[in-house]
């Protein structure tokens, strides 16, 4: 067999039993030992298994970047398997320990995988980021140039639900988007039920609207041929106006159900009638299923046929469970076929028991052309399609000497200054905003280095002389990326960003910011970027209640249990403008590491396999420590290992103070009043609870494991306190954040921080009101009863 559509048809229906046997082997051949479902989705592999053969083994150069459809994971590693990426042992444990994973991922199954989908419309968005990244890198003079590839999207049609999808195809219309295909799978059924009618129509005219090409692939070769005959017009009217829900019933049903209803509504003895009859059932249920989405032919033809960079939408209409005995049936979303049908299955299939994963089994070809012609193709044809970067060397820490500033200004300066300077590291920063660019300090940084945009786009406020601290002009040599309001394309695009190395063999460091509280905005996509191991600094400000003429909407509570929570991100909350200093530089560095992921036996962290980095700032401006900035490589280790003695304690300590962020003046100046009757107060600046707490839990894994003398950094810094010492831990956020530090050798703790909505006021007022000013700190070091009652001195504050 030479004719290429002949082996695609073959490949496809190897793809289509694979991807079913996997899924069935997975539940109903492999032991269980709890009890409990392992999933998969049939249903939605079968109406995917056509285009993704079309594309893979005929349309995708090495170039093109896929984000496959969550549910049609089994299809992509059965390509995978055939095209020697993936393992046989890796399916057989398919959704079970160290087996090939539920949807693709990036980090975690050994295939080619582009980008990790699993919740769904975040992967479909990312290629249209990762495509304005591409053309980011192509207008760059130090980036090398590269054949471009096309982002491509195959998408359940369901997942145009996801409110996010939009958001990007609004912000990929401002910039210009090229080079992106999405390919949906209209198979016109969700998780529960059949989508309602015209849908296909509301598609097309909002990705119209938006600049795109829309493709309708609705009828296959078949049907078109059929379309010709005489009475095949009658029987396009009849498909065209069929209801989504009969369409798929009445594939469920069959050929005799098929002819039965097309025989009572368009029969008419004549030519409808002999194009009915002329038709076996078998011949007839082939016909009626055989849409554009599963026909390679006309797939083949409407992907060969662009030759734009326009981005396109093609319309695939499919049948979800095509080919197999759930096809139609609304209720196969999660539905799995039972023994028998797979029985029936095998049988049409022509797989011989204990014969499940041979290669060519059921085929007219043999295994070695099946691969043979895989590995062929442009895209399989160079192996896996990773790239690499190399490190680009960090300048050190740009030092400050304000006397009193926030730190969110200090950000401003610090990157204002890297701005300025040529070191190549400078050329490699990438900044973005949702809007608010001014309002978080990236404004210095823009007016340096400009907006990126392929067209060049003057500041019209300048050329016309209207006095403006901004200088807003767009080329291709500039370095900020304005965004819209929406911080889930924030966090998509520095995912897209932060792959860069991977995706384009470029380095890029790319830095975020937005409010603080709206973290939590954009928190799905944040965790999605998080989960493919994208690289990217993100500047959440200003934080807390210090914020406080704004009140509560613009307020945040709960981000410091999110940066400690969240995989893939360190998180810190510096007071002090060294402290920051020491933080970013080490955060520019930490970005760009791929180490081995062997843990510091210092802090028990993996620091070497590098991740991503958030900054928790505030607008509150402080004065800066005595002797700032401070220069000496223990403090710097002290920052970035998370905690240091901003005051050590001596051997009686009876109250440590434990802070991080903001609160340092409260901290300080309630250390400063209880000293007078307390001995040997302690003061500990916290910088990063999330680095403390995750070398804690690491150590004493370690520990059982047989190391005992694993020792984390909180450990060794509380290791000196007496018995009887108390822990009071202060935090403008919420509490859990610190509370947490008695633990480590059993001291008692005291925690302080918000647990409610803010409100507007002052920071004094707010302060007071949730217990967190210096007053507070007193009074609870007054309530501990470990000895002689304290007296309290007169707070100026």
């Amino acid at each position: 067999m030479t004719d290429r559509h002949d082996i695609l048809r073959e490949i496809e229906r190897k793809l289509l039993w694979l991807a079913c046997w996997t899924v069935h082997n997975a539940n109903n051949v492999r032991e269980k030992t709890d009890g409990l479902k392992i999933g998969g989705h049939q249903a939605s592999c079968a109406s995917m298994v056509s285009m993704m053969t079309a594309l893979y083994c005929s349309v995708l150069k090495p170039e093109d970047r896929v984000a496959v459809k969550p549910h049609a994971s089994p299809v992509f590693h059965a390509l995978q398997y055939l095209a020697g990426n993936q393992t046989r042992e890796k399916l057989e444990a398919f959704r079970g320990y160290g087996g090939a994973q539920s949807y693709p991922s990036r980090t975690k199954d050994v295939d080619d995988v582009d980008f990790s989908t699993g919740s769904v419309g975040l992967g479909v968005a990312i290629t249209a980021f990762a495509s304005m990244v591409q053309d980011y890198l192509g207008e760059k003079a130090w980036a090398e140039k590269r054949p471009e590839g096309r982002m491509i999207a195959l998408v359940g049609d369901a997942e145009l639900d996801e409110g996010n999808v939009y958001e990007a195809l609004q912000e990929g219309w401002k910039h210009g988007l090229r080079n992106t295909w999405w390919v949906i799978d209209y198979n016109r059924q969700s998780l529960d039920g059949v989508v309602r009618e015209g849908l296909s129509q509301r598609i097309a005219a909002i990705f119209g609207a938006f600049g795109w090409d829309v493709v309708t692939l609705k009828y296959g070769a078949l049907q078109r041929a059929a379309f010709d005959e005489p009475g095949g017009t009658r029987l396009k009217d009849w498909i065209d106006n069929c209801p989504n829900a009969l369409y798929s019933a009445l594939t469920f049903q069959g050929g005799a159900a098929w002819r039965k209803r097309l025989l009572d509504e368009i029969g008419d003895q004549g030519d409808a009638t002999r194009l009915i009859e002329s038709r076996s059932d078998a011949e007839l249920q082939a016909l009626m299923t055989n849409l554009g989405g599963h026909c390679q032919d006309t797939l083949i033809e409407a992907f060969e046929a662009i030759d734009h960079d326009r981005p396109v939408a093609f319309v695939a209409y499919t049948t979800k469970g095509w080919n197999t005995p759930l096809a139609g049936h609304k209720d196969n979303h999660g539905g799995i076929m039972t023994n028998a049908q797979m029985d029936a299955f095998r049988a049409a299939m022509s797989i011989r028991e204990g014969h499940e994963w041979d290669m060519a089994e059921g085929l007219s070809i043999g295994a070695h052309e099946v691969r043979d012609f895989i590995r062929s193709r442009p895209f399989f044809a160079g192996g896996t399609r990773r790239t690499t970067a190399p490190r680009v060397a960090t300048p050190g820490p740009v030092w400050l000497a304000d006397k009193a500033l926030a730190t969110q200004g200090g950000f401003g300066k610090i990157l204002d200054a890297l701005a300025k300077s040529d070191h190549p590291l400078a050329d490699r920063i990438v900044t973005t905003s949702p809007d608010v660019t001014v309002s978080t300090n990236l404004g210095p940084w823009v007016n340096r280095r400009g907006l990126f945009s392929r067209e060049k786009i003057a500041d019209t406020f300048r050329e016309e002389r209207v006095p403006s601290a901004q200088k807003w002009w767009f080329s291709k040599e500039g370095q900020h990326i304005e965004l819209g309001i929406a911080e889930m394309n924030l966090f998509l695009l520095l995912g897209a960003a932060g792959l860069s190395h991977s995706l384009f063999g470029e380095r890029l460091l790319p830095v975020g910011t937005l409010y603080d509280p709206f973290v939590m905005r954009g928190l799905d996509a944040l965790n999605y970027a998080c989960y493919q191991d994208a690289r990217f600094l993100l500047i959440g400000t200003p934080s807390g209640v210090s914020l406080a003429p704004e009140g509560g909407a613009h307020q945040s509570v709960g981000t410091p249990l999110i940066g400690m929570s969240q995989d893939g991100l360190a998180s810190f909350e510096p007071a002090f403008l060294d402290e920051l200093s020491v933080v970013m530089d080490w955060a520019f560095d930490y970005m760009q590491r791929d180490g081995a992921g062997d843990p510091d036996e210092r802090t028990w962290l993996r620091d070497e396999t590098g991740g991503s980095v958030y900054l928790r700032l505030s607008t509150r401006a402080i004065e800066q420590p005595h002797g700032s900035p401070r220069k000496d490589a223990a403090f710097a280790q002290g920052v970035i290992d998370g905690a240091y003695w901003l005051r050590e304690p001596g051997p009686n300590a009876e109250i440590v103070i434990a802070y991080q962020g903001v609160v340092a003046p409260e901290a300080i100046e309630a250390a400063g009043r209880i000293g007078q009757d307390r001995r040997d107060i302690g003061v500990l600046a916290v910088t990063s609870a999330d680095r403390l707490n995750a070398g804690w839990h690491a150590a004493m894994r370690t520990r059982k494991r047989g190391q005992t003398g694993a020792m984390s950094q909180i450990e060794r810094l509380l290791a000196g306190l007496p018995p009887h010492c108390t822990l009071i831990t202060v935090i403008d956020g919420h509490p859990a954040t610190l509370s947490w530090l008695g633990s480590v050798h059993g001291h008692r703790t005291v925690p302080l921080g918000v647990e409610h909505f803010g409100q507007t006021g002052t920071i004094a007022d707010l302060y007071r009101h949730y217990g967190i000013d210096a007053d507070a700190i007193v009074d609870a070091a007054h309530r501990i009863t470990v000895g002689r009652p304290i007296r309290l001195a007169v707070s100026n504050a």
